[in-house]
């Protein structure tokens, strides 16, 4: 009979949270640079002079020259080195004009893909960019409205009235052309064009929410938050050494999980809601606009409790366990696809789980307290397994190693925190393979 279940407890080393937390933050933060300012900011670097780009923004100079000081004061940087040859970008001025590379490419797509759907509309001049789009404020409302779907809680998180909000969203929908939602019984909801909207807006949003941190990494200093997206793979060994590794040579940084189902976190690493994803690595086209980074790989074992009676059978194979109850993978998932190849290429039906599931804990729980099996990374359990509360069956299994890695943006530049914890992830992986590899021994 298998042991009574034992109440088991697990420290998080990280916050958690969804991208929704992440995206809150940067929409009602009140420290997002001015993006007129940081448009006049280019023009100035690319031009050389404030005179030149004024006339480019028909604008007065002073007006271009006040922009480009109050962008100065609100960073505490100098961004232009003042000389009789021009203005030219200071180490702080080229951090800086590098992420607005990022930002303005953003909106600049933004404004050719809706000109493009439009017929009526004069066709986009590449780099050009109306006004409308240049207003911090009225693109975090926009984000907000996205994710409250509700006008007073969006209207709550500014501090503004709900007629000041409603005005935004109708200067985005009057200079787009496009009506970006429509009410239904479920609240305020994203049109079709409004999904592709906002995409461009959360990216260009958390581009400049980096703006800060890659100053102060010219000063040596890694700050901000990073957010993570952590599939199981990478959840048990690697991040947790990684985050405490990266943690103790910078304090000040803020690391955020994201445990969310694979699709959804591809949808908000290419939003930039989240900076990168760890764990098992799906093939991504050149299409995707996503690259990976193979770190390791391992092979899927089947687990069971330490005592439980299939320890003491002699050379099992798979087929000796078709009858047990299985805890497996979700039907979509890579691992359940692999898992399921064992029997068919014994032209044999797969056998259906008691349960399915990714969850950890609830892994933990079942196998503990009952007499199933269950088919994943020996490295998801290894503290149970190297306690000796779980085992691994000695039933050899074909083709069922899986790469794990990082997946991330193939466009775009990561903030200085997750560069810090990337390049923390790969020490710790070398840490990761050399335990595992002592424990299979």
């Amino acid at each position: 009979m298998p042991k009574p279940c034992r109440a088991q407890t697990t420290r998080h080393v990280a916050a958690e949270a969804g991208p929704a937390a992440r995206t809150a933050s940067s929409a009602s933060g009140k420290d997002l640079l001015n993006l007129t300012q940081l448009r006049a900011f280019r023009l100035v670097a690319d031009m050389g002079s404030a005179t030149h780009a004024a006339a480019a923004l028909f604008r007065a100079q002073s007006a271009v020259t006040r922009s480009v000081q109050e962008l100065e004061t609100a960073l505490g940087e100098p961004l232009f080195d003042r000389g009789p040859s021009g203005m030219l970008p200071t180490p702080v001025g080229r951090a800086v004009l590098q992420r607005c590379e990022r930002i303005f490419a953003e909106l600049e797509e933004l404004v050719l893909w809706y000109s493009a759907r439009q017929a009526r509309r004069r066709p986009a001049t590449e780099g050009a960019l109306p006004a409308y789009l240049l207003n911090t404020r009225r693109l975090q409302l926009f984000v907000a409205l996205a994710r409250h779907r509700h006008m007073p809680s969006t209207a709550k998180t500014f501090g503004l009235s709900q007629p000041a909000v409603s005005m935004a969203i109708r200067v985005l929908e009057s200079g787009s052309g496009l009506n970006l939602f429509h009410r239904s019984p479920r609240g305020i909801l994203l049109t079709t064009e409004g999904e592709t909207f906002l995409l461009h807006v959360r990216r260009a949003l958390n581009e400049l929410r980096h703006v800060p941190d890659d100053i102060a990494a010219l000063r040596g200093k890694i700050q901000g938050s990073v957010t993570v997206g952590a599939l199981p793979l990478g959840r048990t060994l690697i991040l947790p050494r990684a985050i405490g590794r990266m943690s103790a040579l910078h304090p000040g940084v803020r690391v955020v999980t994201d445990e969310s189902a694979y699709d959804i976190l591809v949808a908000s690493l290419r939003a930039g809601d989240i900076d990168f994803i760890l764990g098992a690595l799906r093939d991504n086209d050149a299409s995707s606009g996503l690259k990976s980074e193979r770190l390791m790989s391992e092979d899927i074992v089947l687990l069971v409790r330490s005592d439980h009676p299939l320890m003491q059978a002699r050379n099992l194979t798979i087929m000796d366990l078709r009858d047990v109850q299985w805890i497996l993978p979700r039907s979509n998932a890579p691992a359940r696809a692999l898992f399921e190849a064992q029997f068919k290429r014994m032209k044999l039906k797969p056998p259906m789980p008691t349960v399915e599931t990714a969850d950890l804990a609830v892994i933990r729980g079942l196998l503990v307290c009952t007499d199933m099996v269950a088919a994943l990374s020996a490295q998801q359990l290894h503290y149970e397994v190297q306690s000796g509360q779980l085992a691994a069956l000695g039933v050899q299994l074909h083709n069922s190693r899986r790469e794990i890695g990082l997946t991330m943006r193939a466009a775009g530049t990561p903030s200085p925190a997750a560069r810090a914890l990337i390049d923390a992830i790969r020490l710790s992986v070398v840490d990761v393979t050399r335990t595992v590899s002592i424990a299979a021994v």
